[in-house]
């Protein structure tokens, strides 16, 4: 199908109305945390390179991605009630043009703001919240403290960590304990006061140690005031946030949640909820496009501000279905997978219902 004068016509309209709007909020969420945040700027001296650089050129993105598809849906109702409070609806279907024919434009910018979404998510975004985070951490919050107790870990097949507490300032693991097991059997155990990781060496230095070896029915214990420890884990595991899987790109958040998987880590369904949002969120696009479309093609008394304030209720019912969904995933067993996609299912068949009962 051959993109025409008129398709160009309505992309140029959707994208440039979007563009205009996600510029505008994004500009005044800008305002808005420099004046919160201004004088702790000032107090700590934070360069002006750094602040600009460093945190608000990285804040962008994220709060772009963030909003885009409630901007999407504002815009396309913002431009198209415009086009029927000005009759430009009934002239285009007049000519001979199908409602459905006038939904392709519409679904060529969806589909350019999707696919910008879900590289954004993927790739661009995680390093810009890396940046964003560090500079946080460095000048706003201040040095992360593990206050997790009895931290257990499956660090490989048969391998078996627990530490009682973990001091993120010294790395340092107090009362540390590794155990191996061959066959379901224990064949090791190397019990430490503490281990600290050597930067150096780049190991786990286990000090005050004894180790029992198992074998058949005998035990073999050694004893030793230090010992290095080939360990397949890294002090960032004890120091990461929950926010720190932002910064994870697509690829690393996959290998990410393996590594958490061999760990026995129980908050598995989180980064499942992180990696799938990254793909299903922009699909809404489509979906939100059709509703709007549907929704303020027709000339109706209230005009525009009647349409915006409709949109205003379907966009943020949208985002509160979404926060629900997710959370049923985290604190349930429904699976991550179909969580995501439940704010997308729902509203699809909302959209169709609408669709259909709109002026062809």
């Amino acid at each position: 199908m051959l993109i025409k004068k008129l398709d160009l016509y309505i992309i140029r309209k959707f994208l440039g109305t979007f563009l205009f709007s996600i510029v505008l909020i994004i500009s005044i969420a800008i305002v808005f945390d420099l004046s919160e945040k201004l004088d702790e700027f000032i107090e700590k001296k934070v360069p002006v390179i750094d602040i600009i650089f460093k945190y608000y050129l990285n804040f962008a993105p994220y709060y772009a991605n963030l909003f885009m598809f409630l901007f999407v849906f504002i815009s396309v109702i913002f431009f198209t009630s415009k086009l029927a409070s000005q009759s430009e609806i009934i002239a285009i279907l007049s000519a001979g043009v199908s409602f459905k024919r006038l939904m392709v434009p519409y679904f060529v910018s969806a589909s350019v703001l999707a696919i910008f979404s879900m590289l954004l998510s993927n790739f661009i975004i995680p390093h810009a919240t890396k940046t964003r985070l560090d500079f946080e951490d460095m000048y706003l919050r201040g040095t992360y403290y593990n206050k997790d107790r009895n931290i257990h870990k499956q660090i490989s097949p048969g391998m078996f960590l627990y530490i009682e507490n973990y001091s993120t300032p010294s790395d340092i693991a107090y009362k540390f304990t590794l155990e191996k097991f061959e066959n379901k059997r224990l064949v090791s155990k190397l019990i430490a006061e503490y281990a600290q990781w050597d930067t150096i060496k780049n190991k786990w230095i286990a000090s005050n140690y004894y180790i029992r070896n198992f074998k058949d029915s005998t035990q073999q214990i050694t004893y030793g005031d230090a010992i290095d420890t080939a360990l397949n884990i890294a002090p960032d595991e004890f120091k990461r946030r929950l926010t720190r899987i932002e910064t994870l790109n697509y690829y690393e958040l996959n290998q990410f949640i393996d590594e958490q998987r061999l760990h026995g880590a129980d908050n598995i369904n989180l980064f499942l909820i992180e990696k799938y949002k990254r793909f299903v969120f922009p699909l809404a696009t489509f979906i939100l496009t059709l509703i709007g479309v549907s929704l303020s093609s027709k000339k109706i008394r209230g005009g525009t501000g009647l349409n915006i304030g409709i949109g205003l209720l379907f966009s943020f019912s949208f985002i509160l279905v979404m926060q629900v969904a997710t959370q049923f995933s985290i604190n349930s067993n429904v699976p991550p997978i179909v969580s995501v996609w439940i704010p997308n299912i729902i509203y699809l068949l909302i959209g169709i219902v609408i669709y259909m009962k709109a002026p062809k």
